[in-house]
C-alpha cells in the first residue's frame, strides 16, 4: 500500500514501513492533487483539506485524520466516490479538559469551585471529561447538547439560552457544522447575565469573533480564553490582545493525546498496527491539573509572535496530561 502521511504527525515514522508499506511524508502544503494521485491512503490533520480539489482523479481509497473533527474532509464527496474516512474520536479529550480547567484555575484563583457554575456546550468526548473533572472538583455544571437531549431526553440538559443566562464560565466543545457556526453571536452574548468567562477550545467559527469583541468591550463577559480562532493562522489581532488567555490551537496537544491519535489512525489504515494507547485519568484534583500545565506561557509566546501561529503549533513541546501514565 502507498500511504501519504502529513509530516507533522508524531510517533508514526517507520510504523507502516515495518509492515511492508510504502510511505511518503509531506508537509500539508505539499499534499496536492498531483502528489496524492497514485496514493492508496492519506493520513492528515486539519490543515489538509480532503475534498474534490485534492482527491479527484486519484487512487485514494482511505482518508484517516489524526484529529477528533472531520470538518476539513468533504464527507459527501468521499461517500460518493467510495473513499473510506476515519478519525480519532476522543484522542485528545483529556488534554483539552486539562487546558480548560488549567485556564479556569489561572483566572479564578480567588474563587471556590463550589461557587462556580460551569456551562458546557457540547457534551461529547471532550465535554464529558470536562464535566467529570469539574464535578469532581466541586463545580456545578450545566450541560447543553441538543443532539444528545433529543436522543436521550431533556432531563439532564439545558438550552443554550439557559447557559448564557446562568453560567459563570461557558466552555464550547462542539463540532463545527451549520448548527454550531457562530452559535456564540450577539444574541447569545446579550443574554449573559453573570459576565461569564468564555472558553473556545472547539473550532474557531463556533464563536463569532466580532460579536465576542463587542461583548468584551461592552463588559458583557469578564474574560475570553481562545485556543481556536476564525481564519487560522491569520488570527484577529484585536482578539489576541483582548483575550486573557490566547494560544495557537494547542489545547489538545498532549504527549498522550498524540499517541492515542496516531494509534487510532494507524490502526484504521492497517489493523496489524499495534501502538500504545495511554489511559485517561479518572478525576485528577484541580491542584494536579493546574500544576500539569500553565496556559499563560503559551499565551506569552503567541502574543509576542502572532505571525508565527503555525510555527508555534507545529513545533509545540507536547505536555503531559495530569496523572498521566508517562512513557518515554
Amino acid at each position: 500500500m502507498h500511504i501519504i502521511v502529513e509530516s507533522h504527525i508524531p510517533f508514526i515514522r517507520d510504523v507502516f514501513e515495518n509492515l511492508g508499506h510504502t510511505v511518503d511524508y509531506l508537509p500539508p502544503e505539499e499534499i496536492t492533487n498531483n502528489t496524492v494521485r497514485h496514493a492508496d491512503a492519506l493520513i492528515i490533520r486539519t490543515r489538509t483539506k480532503a475534498d474534490a480539489a485534492l482527491l479527484h482523479g486519484s487512487s485514494v481509497k482511505m482518508v484517516a485524520t489524526a484529529t477528533i473533527g472531520t470538518d476539513h474532509i468533504d464527507m459527501e464527496y468521499c461517500r460518493r466516490n467510495g473513499i473510506r474516512v476515519s478519525n480519532a474520536p476522543g484522542c485528545n479529550a483529556p488534554a483539552v479538559a486539562q487546558y480548560v480547567l488549567s485556564s479556569i484555575c489561572r483566572l479564578r484563583q480567588d474563587y471556590s469551585p463550589a461557587d462556580i457554575t460551569l456551562g458546557i456546550v457540547g457534551v461529547g468526548h471532550v465535554g464529558s471529561i470536562v464535566r467529570r473533572w469539574a464535578s469532581a472538583a466541586g463545580m456545578k455544571v450545566m450541560l447543553c447538547d441538543p443532539p444528545r437531549a433529543l436522543a436521550e431526553g431533556p432531563d439532564e440538559f439545558v438550552t443554550l439560552d439557559a447557559v448564557a443566562r446562568h453560567a459563570d464560565i461557558i466552555t464550547f466543545h462542539t463540532p463545527l457544522d451549520n448548527s454550531t457556526r457562530h452559535m456564540a453571536d450577539d444574541s447569545f452574548f446579550s443574554l449573559c447575565r453573570h459576565k461569564p468567562m468564555i472558553i473556545n477550545a472547539a473550532r474557531g467559527p463556533v464563536v463569532d469573533t466580532h460579536a465576542l469583541l463587542r461583548a468584551i468591550k461592552d463588559g458583557r463577559i469578564s474574560d475570553a480564553v481562545i485556543d481556536c480562532w476564525e481564519n487560522e493562522p491569520d488570527i484577529d489581532l484585536s482578539l489576541l490582545h483582548a483575550a486573557a488567555i490566547a494560544t495557537p490551537h494547542i489545547a489538545g496537544y498532549s504527549f498522550e493525546g498524540k499517541q492515542r491519535a496516531t494509534a487510532m489512525t494507524a490502526a484504521a489504515i492497517d489493523p496489524a498496527v499495534k501502538l500504545i494507547m495511554p489511559s485517561v485519568a479518572h478525576a485528577p484534583s484541580l491542584s494536579e491539573i493546574s500544576a500539569s500545565y500553565d496556559p499563560l506561557s503559551d499565551t506569552a509566546a503567541l502574543t509576542a509572535h502572532p505571525e508565527k501561529f503555525e510555527i508555534l503549533r507545529n513545533t509545540y513541546d507536547y505536555r503531559h496530561e495530569p496523572a498521566a501514565d508517562i512513557r518515554p
